[in-house]
């Protein structure tokens, strides 16, 4: 819907756990829906964050929030091995590990995601280091409590956090799905990003036929 005065575009994410949060690829995922808007770049309200969305050929682009409170923080519980932590609509842990795919995420995830340092949780990324500019990257989310093919604002957050210790703007991230999102961004001394964006595919996967009882709950 638009929201009055602002012509912008207002969505609502909801978790599987039945929690509201900002979701960067289901807010990329929704210009590509009947009804969405029309054109290149769309401004959008998701989940209370404003946000830009543009069409690039069949992949959808998400500028991220920006501004005061968005960005690099200290990370909030010891660490072991090198880590990152930002806020971007959501937390987000980042931990450098040498293989993503030897580790067993499920083991290794929830301790940190529901560490008492983060109140109400935080995501929990790992990331492996390629080449310059190229990483592999697996998510575990909460809400959904578990390891997703792709979290958007974890591989902003975990890019943002490897251009401030690798010194590269740009990054190709490989992602549990086998697909690859690009992110770009400008970060500044303090961890403040702008003009952040993260550009992925978006292919539509079917229709889904809410059952009418969920339809009227959405309406109240």
């Amino acid at each position: 819907m638009q929201t009055p005065g602002t012509g912008s575009w207002t969505l609502d994410h909801w978790d599987a756990d039945g929690s509201k949060s900002f979701c960067s690829n289901g807010s990329r995922a929704a210009i590509c829906l009947p009804g969405a808007p029309e054109g290149g770049l769309i401004e959008a309200i998701s989940n209370g964050e404003h946000i830009l969305l543009r069409r690039v050929g069949d992949e959808v682009g998400i500028r991220m929030p920006e501004g005061a409170g968005f960005g690099l923080r200290d990370v909030p519980m010891p660490m072991t091995q090198s880590a990152g932590f930002g806020w971007i609509g959501n937390p987000q842990l980042v931990v450098r590990v040498p293989s993503v795919a030897a580790l067993d995420l499920a083991a290794f995830a929830p301790p940190l995601r529901h560490h008492t340092a983060t109140p109400g949780g935080t995501n929990v990324n790992v990331v492996e280091v390629l080449a310059p500019g190229e990483a592999r990257i697996r998510s575990w989310e909460r809400g959904v409590e578990g390891e997703t093919l792709c979290c958007g604002t974890g591989c902003a957050v975990a890019a943002a956090w490897l251009a401030r210790t690798e010194g590269l703007a740009a990054w190709r991230l490989h992602t549990a799905s086998g697909e690859v999102v690009t992110v770009t961004l400008e970060l500044d001394a303090k961890g403040a990003w702008r003009e952040l964006w993260l550009t992925g595919p978006v292919r539509d996967l079917g229709v889904v036929h809410p059952d009418p009882s969920q339809l009227l709950r959405l309406s109240e």
